[in-house]
């Protein structure tokens, strides 16, 4: 995670924990016992533009009505993301795909009634949403309001959480993400004069690749946000899986557009193995959703597993961390660390997703693996295609590492 904070990657464990085993020498004393929460980072993105401004939403606090993520202790069998889920539908009334790999963690200060202050971690997952309720549990208790991403980091009181809140999105980065072309920037560095610009028109075109990565990157984020309506189950599954379709369409354009380009293109900002290797992998994703889509049609599979739903978030927040990504490529030697961060939690998310496959396929033989085999085999065609969409977001990951190394 970037630095400035004492925000870090959060390793969801027991309620309450020995600090001193995974966060040494931020408490002075290693026998501290912290207390460990969870809560949810409630987000959507303003628009269908890849690079589109993203929204938090924040709920006044019950008794001091300042601004809170909402947040709880680990409800009593439910697993970390699922708590927090659930503490946003309470306290937000927000519902959505919730990412089971956390964003970070930030810590706090709690003053109880009976005058001990005790000091809670919390772990934080990010809960893209698609449903605001009308009426929730605690509606009457607390109010919500979306802000952009500087008045949330803005409006909360805590250090750790401010700074978590900053690095979600991209907006410090689109400075960084304009559409200069390479050989201006080379001009405009070196000061070469009008000679050059009167050399660099007489050059081949250098291909509008950075546009078709962004472009490819929306259909992905769509794509994905279709997939985790889709799990949701309900009546519009039909409508879901045909978004994922047009989408999975408008993705093959874009892809042959890129190999068109590459082959009619003199000069490219990276090498070309590069090029095809990145949007090849991009479009794996969107292929394997499809074909999850097109199991899910031909299969009339209308209820999912729960590690279904959790593989899927993973799938959702893995698209929109992609999304972030294309635009900064356009100045990798200035944003290569922040690409760094973003490929960096797109591998921790897969190996996350491997271990729920493992647990969604084992309850699925024990359920179905002595009885209806047919049940099983539909559940295990699903697993895979969620596997292969996780797997190629890791390609991604390792595409763009790649070309942060050659160009940064």
């Amino acid at each position: 995670m970037r630095g400035g904070g004492r925000f870090r990657v959060a390793r969801p464990e027991n309620p309450v924990i020995k600090l001193s085993r995974f966060a040494p020498g931020l408490a002075r004393d290693p026998g501290v016992i912290v207390i460990r929460q969870i809560a949810a980072l409630p987000y959507r993105n303003e628009g269908s533009a890849v690079d589109a401004p993203v929204s938090i939403l924040l709920v006044t606090s019950r008794e001091t009505k300042r601004w809170v993520i909402p947040k709880g202790n680990m409800g009593v069998g439910l697993d970390p993301h699922a708590a927090a889920a659930q503490e946003a539908e309470e306290e937000a009334g927000v519902l959505g795909a919730v990412c089971p790999t956390p964003l970070g963690s930030y810590r706090y200060r709690k003053r109880r009634r009976n005058g001990a202050s005790l000091m809670i971690d919390v772990d934080v997952f990010p809960l893209a949403v698609n449903n605001e309720l009308t009426e929730w549990k605690e509606s009457g208790q607390r109010q919500r309001k979306w802000f952009t991403l500087a008045e949330a980091a803005n409006a909360v009181e805590e250090p750790d959480l401010s700074d978590l809140i900053r690095s979600f999105g991209p907006s410090e980065f689109k400075i960084a993400a304009r559409r200069t072309g390479m050989l201006h920037a080379v001009a405009k560095k070196s000061r070469v004069g009008p000679m050059f610009a009167w050399f660099q028109r007489l050059l081949p075109k250098t291909g509008n690749f950075f546009e078709l990565f962004e472009a490819h990157a929306k259909t992905l984020v769509a794509a994905a946000d279709a997939m985790g309506r889709l799990v949701q189950g309900g009546p519009s599954i039909k409508d879901h899986i045909r978004e994922i379709t047009e989408r999975e369409n408008d993705a093959d354009d874009i892809f042959r557009e890129v190999l068109h380009t590459v082959r009619r293109t003199f000069l490219t900002p990276f090498d070309r193995s590069a090029i095809t290797g990145l949007i090849g992998a991009m479009d794996d994703a969107i292929d394997e959703m499809h074909a999850a889509a097109g199991a899910i049609d031909l299969y009339e599979v209308e209820v999912f597993d729960s590690e279904m739903k959790d593989m899927t978030a993973i799938i959702v927040d893995a698209a929109r961390l992609c999304g972030e990504a294309m635009p900064l490529l356009r100045d990798v030697s200035r944003n290569g660390s922040r690409l760094h961060e973003l490929t960096e939690r797109l591998v921790r998310m897969e190996g996350h997703a491997d271990e729920i496959h493992s647990v969604g396929l084992k309850k699925n033989f024990e359920r179905h693996g002595g009885g209806d085999a047919m049940k099983f085999i539909v559940a295990r065609e699903i697993y895979k295609h969620l596997e292969r969409i996780v797997d190629a977001f890791e390609d991604v990951a390792h595409e763009i590492d790649s070309i942060v190394i050659d160009h940064s």
